[in-house]
């Protein structure tokens, strides 16, 4: 009686124990977890099947379950669609389905099977694999001959540890994969490569791949070393463009200022008054004068005396009135010649006369001649 105790505590100890596994799947893909029973034929009313997770951080919940007849899957938004029963769980196989993984379904799941007062635990390890994400190719430093150049590559995303390698892609035949001789690996950082030193060799195509267990993803960058005096040349172009459009643009700016100018000058011209402009100048007419050709030698002589006394007295006064100073006086006679009469002998005219006409300097033509002002 006591054997009998043992075994069937035993039997019952194996059973309630159940069985461990551990199971690694990539992200997005489909994962069976296995659970079998075997306590007999099962009844109706005393078959329960339960699923159970317990996260990494020790949180637990109910993933699916069977009771009274009736199968629970849709308990949470998460795994809502996702999860279901693989097989026929009433005949033996209670495993479960996940489809399509997610990070969030890692954890540590059990199976519970209840039949009759009997109950079967299984253990499940669930590790979900995620992909590197597409790394980022970058560079950092002076692609100049002589100088040092980081390539440097991240994934963003991706199940740790993530490895990085850097490798030359070959472009022509015969090329190496290698990377320069002078180039080191950051301890601290894997992606990070360091070339010392570059030459024109090392110029090319570099490419970075970033893997772990669920895969591999890959990025390429290009590195184009060139001549110090290239670099100079490049500079002192820019600048000189630079120096060259500004010139432009100075040149362009006066030419519009000054049409502005000069177009604001022509309408303000017509609306200027100039107070110091000079009052037009008057227009001298010469006097009509006829001569008498008839009269005698004698009352020409004293027409052309008197004429002369007449034109040097009109002269006088013009000068007089157009120069800023008075001209010295002219000594007069004492007597007062008349006009001659037509006809009369030179004898007949006065001495006085004849003294002013003698002293009088004489003309030319132009001069004699009386002007008047218009």
């Amino acid at each position: 009686m006591t054997l009998l105790l043992l075994l069937w505590l035993v039997s019952y100890y194996v059973g309630s124990s159940g069985t461990h596994t551990e199971i690694k799947r990539v992200a997005e893909e489909k994962v069976t977890l296995p659970c079998h029973h075997q306590l007999g034929l099962p009844e109706k009313d005393t078959l329960d099947i339960e699923w159970l997770l317990t996260d990494n951080e020790g949180n637990q919940k109910v993933v699916i379950t069977y009771s009274s007849q009736h199968v629970y899957n849709n308990l949470t938004e998460e795994q809502k669609g996702r999860v279901a029963f693989a097989s026929n769980f009433l005949a033996g196989d209670a495993s479960l389905q996940i489809e399509p993984l997610k990070p969030s379904d890692e954890g540590r799941y059990t199976c519970k099977v209840k039949n009759s007062g009997r109950y079967v635990w299984s253990h499940v390890n669930l590790k979900v694999l995620v992909r590197p994400s597409k790394p980022k190719c970058e560079l950092e430093g002076e692609l100049t001959e002589g100088g040092d150049l980081t390539l440097q590559c991240e994934s963003s995303s991706g199940t740790k540890p993530i490895v990085y390698k850097w490798q030359r892609v070959p472009e022509k035949e015969g090329e190496d994969e290698y990377l320069p001789p002078k180039s080191r690996i950051d301890s601290r950082n894997p992606g990070h490569v360091l070339l010392q030193n570059l030459t024109m060799a090392s110029s090319g195509l570099y490419q970075c791949t970033a893997g772990n267990e669920a895969g591999k993803e890959s990025c390429v960058v290009r590195v184009t070393v060139q001549y110090a005096q290239s670099m100079g040349m490049i500079a002192g172009a820019v600048t000189g463009m630079v120096a060259g459009a500004l010139l432009i643009f100075l040149l362009v700016w006066l030419l519009i200022r000054k049409k502005d100018k000069e177009r604001y000058e022509e309408e303000e011209r017509p609306n200027e008054i100039r107070e110091d402009a000079e009052a037009p100048k008057a227009r001298l007419v010469k006097p009509s004068s006829s001569s008498s050709g008839s009269r005698s030698s004698h009352s020409g002589s004293a027409s052309t005396r008197s004429t002369a006394n007449s034109a040097s007295r009109s002269q006088r006064t013009l000068s007089t009135e157009a120069a800023p100073r008075p001209l010295p006086p002219v000594p007069r006679a004492h007597g007062r010649v008349g006009p001659v009469a037509r006809g009369a002998a030179p004898e007949d005219l006065h001495p006085a006369a004849l003294t002013e006409a003698e002293a009088t300097p004489s003309r030319g033509p132009s001069q004699s001649r009386p002007f008047q002002t218009v």
